[in-house]
């Protein structure tokens, strides 16, 4: 079995410039890898991956050493029935009629809110003036907590989201996230008695009363679960919406379909997660020895999934270097469920609970964008360029369109 210092290192600047091609020369040559900086065997197929994500062998017990010194005991981390009674506490707030009647308007009003200020500029950057802000903002919305919160949630997020991607561990970024932890949890405290006391028409409440036969959250589950849609909730929502834009701005053809038939909008934003997912890796851990392609994991051993690599396999997607919203060998009708057939929102007991949510902010920023600036197209000369290591977008999505008054 191959180790890190015989393939693309994912550590390494040149992994981060292009991880592409570093995921095709591992799928082919190194299916299995074990990096000793990381402590982990890292998989890259696709069979792999999804065989990691399915099957109970493969658990999320790594995450007490990886995140909970800093997110605390996420839904992510639990298991058994702790996790199925917690899920189906939090679940019904991001589908159906929670979704429609108490998310929705607040998606809307924030999108809105955001393209009109640079409507009658005529151009924008999409990430840092649209992407960047939109998903905090509207987090903090649905959960009741203002438009007070909306900067101080922005850089809790940052915080959260730069602790989840140091993959090399430095110190300074994990007391800096640890920080943020602590000034999070106190701004929290007094929200959450004072919602459970008396309720209100948001996110944050519907949580202090849920209930599941007889059990309750505590107000640390909830501040936990709140901590958990910093990143959940922003980060990756941020770089899927920009995401979305790069790929069909620098696809006119494409571009001008969807313009045409905004039922096209799942389609696009599927083959996004497909072909440039947000979160690029995700670790597991193996409770017993496990064949996979390439060798043997040690039971014990934490394994890192490549989504990002998995999702461009040859050998499960038809030409999986191209962009293309009309391919046959990705269901958009169960893109975004558990039945999912690419790995971005993961699959089996820890399929992403928000993925309702994402489809819903993803069409209707789509929507409102594309009637709003009809003849958008990039910036002349951009091109937009994806970075990252964990989670991975464009850091800027440069267009110009006729300007006007909102």
């Amino acid at each position: 079995m191959p180790t890190a210092g015989r393939v693309p290192d994912v550590l390494s600047y040149e992994f981060r410039a292009n991880p592409y091609a570093a995921y095709r020369v591992m799928r082919e040559d190194a299916p299995l890898v074990w990096h000793e900086a990381m402590h982990s065997y890292i998989i890259s197929r696709y069979d792999d991956v999804e065989r990691a994500f399915r099957n109970p062998v493969f658990t999320a017990e790594n995450y007490p050493w990886q995140v909970e010194s800093v997110m605390g005991r996420t839904i992510s981390r639990m298991t058994g029935r702790e996790h199925a009674v917690q899920r189906a506490m939090v679940a019904p707030e991001f589908r159906g009629r929670q979704l429609r009647d108490r998310v929705l308007p607040v998606i809307e009003r924030n999108a809105r809110g955001l393209i009109d200020r640079f409507l009658g500029v005529g151009s924008a950057d999409l990430v840092s003036e649209f992407c960047g802000m939109f998903p905090a903002n509207m987090t903090a919305d649905m959960l009741g907590l203002g438009s007070g919160d909306h900067e101080k949630f922005r850089g809790w997020s940052n915080s959260v989201v730069t602790f989840l991607g140091d993959l090399g561990q430095d110190p300074e970024v994990t007391a800096a996230a640890k920080r943020t932890r602590k000034e999070f949890a106190a701004h929290l405290a007094p929200i959450i008695r004072e919602r459970r006391v008396a309720p209100r028409e948001d996110l944050l409440s519907a949580l202090c009363v849920a209930e599941v036969d007889g059990m309750t959250m505590s107000d640390e589950d909830i501040e936990t679960f709140c901590c958990f849609l910093l990143f959940a909730g922003t980060r990756t929502s941020e770089l899927a919406i920009a995401s979305v834009f790069a790929n069909l701005l620098t696809h006119p053809v494409q571009l001008a379909a969807v313009r045409v038939d905004r039922e096209l909008i799942p389609q696009a934003f599927a083959e996004t997660l497909r072909y440039s997912p947000p979160l690029h890796m995700v670790m597991r851990k193996a409770t017993e020895d496990v064949i996979v392609s390439g060798g043997k994991i040690r039971a014990g051993s934490a394994v890192t999934c490549l989504i990002g690599a998995a999702n461009r396999d040859p050998q499960r997607y038809a030409d999986p270097d191209t962009f293309n919203i009309f391919r046959e060998d990705l269901t958009v009708t169960s893109a975004f469920s558990a039945a999912a057939d690419h790995l971005a929102f993961a699959l089996g007991r820890h399929f992403c609970v928000g993925t309702h949510l994402a489809k819903a902010e993803v069409e209707i920023v789509v929507n409102q964008v594309l009637d709003a600036m009809p003849d958008m197209v990039l910036e002349d000369g951009f091109t937009p360029a994806e970075q990252g290591h964990f989670t991975r977008g464009p850091d800027a999505v440069r267009v110009r369109f006729t300007p006007h008054d909102s």
